[in-house]
């Protein structure tokens, strides 16, 4: 595979594992970033990727290191593939039992919570504040924090689900520990007792027709308006929700039970990854935590 002149290849040789180097990058990205230059994006050039020196031991080490981290990777790559796959089930599904159903306004099955501007004077403590970057891209540098005080309403918990407006319009199933819902992003809190699965399929039948809207725009950061969410979405009959509730829900928890376990693998990893590569943990010692949570 040919690669363009933003990237470095790193060759290993016959004393290199080139999964070990990959941890090696992974656990020195702060070395990293000091030799970056720019401010919007970020570069290294190679001269300076060419100076970097690290300490590697010898190669069966750096074989077995890299098995036991692997192991915990394996497994969350797998638990992404489930939960694609789970995801497209549910959408497929709907898809058949809608396709000679009723339509109803989108409005009329949840209540359509809009966040704050709970970003503002932040503690840098505390729960996690969501915004459209955490709901695409997962946590990262920027992420904000805040201890203060929210109402129910505006909080998500595992299993929650959210939809961001505007920007890049995304519907999510929040899987991280509670949080603090940020402006742009709806909590979707299902009406009448109809099931989180039902309105999240509704919701998602809708998304691409939202998206279009947003699309055009004529500002920075497209969007939709609340008089979009009353316009209609085609749901199956009511006899066939009731009989889909067992298999729809069964998708719904058992794809949020994979993100959950994801979370719990990444913690660990990341804490194994520098107490392995300082030799402050033996990899039998390692080997036996990892077989705990695989």
């Amino acid at each position: 595979m040919a690669t363009s002149q933003d990237f470095v290849n790193w060759v290993c040789g016959p004393d290199l594992n080139n999964n070990y180097l990959r941890y090696v990058l992974m656990l020195e990205q702060d070395s990293v970033r000091r030799f970056s230059h720019g401010t919007t994006h970020q570069t290294m050039y190679y001269p300076e990727a060419k100076a970097l020196h690290v300490l590697m031991p010898i190669r069966a080490e750096q074989d077995a290191i890299a098995e036991v981290l692997g192991a915990l990777d394996d497994k969350i790559a797998a638990n992404e593939r489930l939960v694609t796959t789970i995801d497209q089930l549910a959408t497929l599904t709907w898809l058949r039992e809608s396709a000679e159903g009723v339509a109803v306004p989108l409005s009329s099955l949840a209540h359509f919570v809009n966040g704050r501007a709970f970003t503002r004077d932040a503690s840098g403590t505390g729960r996690i504040v969501i915004r459209i970057a955490e709901l695409n891209s997962g946590l990262g540098g920027s992420t904000v924090y805040n201890d203060i005080d929210v109402p129910d309403d505006h909080l998500a918990r595992p299993g929650d689900l959210l939809f961001a407006w505007s920007g890049s319009l995304t519907v999510a199933r929040w899987f991280r520990p509670e949080a603090i819902v940020n402006q742009h992003i709806f909590k979707v809190i299902p009406k009448d007792g109809h099931p989180l699965w039902f309105v999240n399929q509704a919701l998602r039948m809708k998304l691409l027709e939202f998206k279009a809207i947003a699309a055009d725009k004529a500002t920075t950061m497209g969007h939709i308006q609340r008089r979009h969410l009353d316009e209609p979405v085609v749901l199956p009959a009511k006899d066939q929700i009731d009989r889909l509730d067992d298999l729809m829900s069964g998708f719904w928890d058992r794809a949020l039970a994979a993100e959950e376990e994801n979370l719990r693998l990444e913690i660990t990893r990341d804490e194994l990854l520098p107490l392995l590569m300082s030799g402050k943990v033996r990899v039998r010692n390692a080997e036996k935590v990892v077989e705990e949570v695989v």
